[in-house]
């Protein structure tokens, strides 16, 4: 399939988070998050218009490119032609997330076996791991109203969702919010985690469970555990594994 790159067409920085954005659709395949073509990752474009990249519907994860993601406004119109077409449906979620969260530059969401497992569950995310200590710093939930299709549902998931960075979609799968890309995906791969070691332990013995004083402070955790990088002291590595095993998503 030939896409004519836009690398010429659109700004410096544009360039780069679709570049981003594209590695981070390739590395949910990679980690097997994707749910064939049917979640969306957000990424807001900088600038003051609040455009937005969302993926070309129909292509599979490990198809996209920085120059077949589709840039939308905040009503999920095309800006930019492309033979590829768009799911405003799928742009709901997104939308209102990015309407009321200036620090929202990308907004990731899963279906993914072990999320959805643990968003059926009505303990939610348990602080059973190390892993969990980090969500539950953050962590917010929204109750399951149908698929995402109506706009009248966009007040009660942003009030829901408040100033957390992770939110479990009831009985739908996983969200994280992330000011870059790589902080939305370093974000899921801890969720991601913190949900599939929850099944894990829940079909052994009794689960001892983290002292909640421990859950104190975790923001400073992370960031030393980090060295105050944030999530870019792993996206230059995660980039060079991309590169290796499924190259091509920069063009």
């Amino acid at each position: 399939m030939h896409i004519p790159s836009l690398r010429e067409v659109v700004s410096a920085d544009e360039w780069q988070l679709r570049c981003d954005l594209a590695a981070c659709y390739r590395l949910i395949a990679l980690y097997g998050w994707s749910d064939l073509v049917f979640t969306h990752v957000s990424a807001r474009i900088p600038g003051p218009e609040h455009h937005f990249l969302i993926n070309p519907y129909g292509l599979m994860f490990d198809e996209i490119t920085a120059s077949s993601l589709v840039k939308v406004d905040q009503a999920c119109n095309q800006l930019i032609d492309s033979p590829f077409p768009v799911n405003p449906a799928g742009f709901v979620i997104h939308s209102c997330i990015h309407e009321v969260r200036e620090d929202a530059g990308c907004v990731l969401h899963t279906h993914s076996r072990a999320g959805v497992a643990v968003s059926a569950q009505k303990g939610g995310v348990l602080p059973i791991s190390q892993q969990s200590t980090f969500v539950l710093a953050s962590l917010a939930y929204h109750g399951y109203e149908g698929v995402a299709l109506r706009d009248d549902e966009k007040p009660r998931l942003q009030k829901d969702l408040g100033t957390a960075n992770f939110l479990v979609l009831r009985n739908h799968g996983l969200l994280t919010v992330g000011k870059t890309v790589a902080d939305a995906f370093l974000g899921m791969y801890t969720f991601e985690n913190t949900c599939r070691i929850q099944i894990d332990a829940q079909a052994g013995g009794e689960l001892v469970q983290v002292n909640p004083k421990i859950l104190e402070g975790m923001a400073q955790v992370m960031k030393t555990a980090t060295a105050g990088q944030g999530a870019n002291i792993a996206w230059p590595a995660l980039l060079r594994k991309l590169d290796r095993e499924n190259p091509g998503y920069n063009v």
